[in-house]
């Protein structure tokens, strides 16, 4: 387990109140009980702790753990790529 996958499954049990241990990548949402509202707050508690922006079409398209932390790697590839294209050469 990679340090993205340990900091989104430690947000879902935080979020759902739930131990981190029962959280597996291949949970899915509805599994873990998480609801719209859950999703709200837990997209919120995402874009904090990495520093991101998620969009509405992206956040639709998260319905796992898999998929959250998938987005997430695919979304900090893009802000480093972003970065790096503004450091002048």
């Amino acid at each position: 387990m990679d340090e993205i996958e340990q900091k989104v499954i430690a947000l879902i049990a935080e979020n759902q109140q739930i131990e981190a241990d029962k959280i597996t990548i291949d949970s899915t949402f509805e599994e873990l009980g998480v609801d719209s509202f859950d999703g709200v707050n837990l997209l919120f508690a995402i874009e904090s702790e990495f520093e991101l922006s998620v969009s509405d079409e992206q956040a639709k398209q998260l319905r796992s753990v898999r998929e959250m932390v998938e987005g997430v790697r695919t979304m900090l590839v893009e802000k480093s790529a972003d970065s790096a294209a503004d450091v002048p050469a």
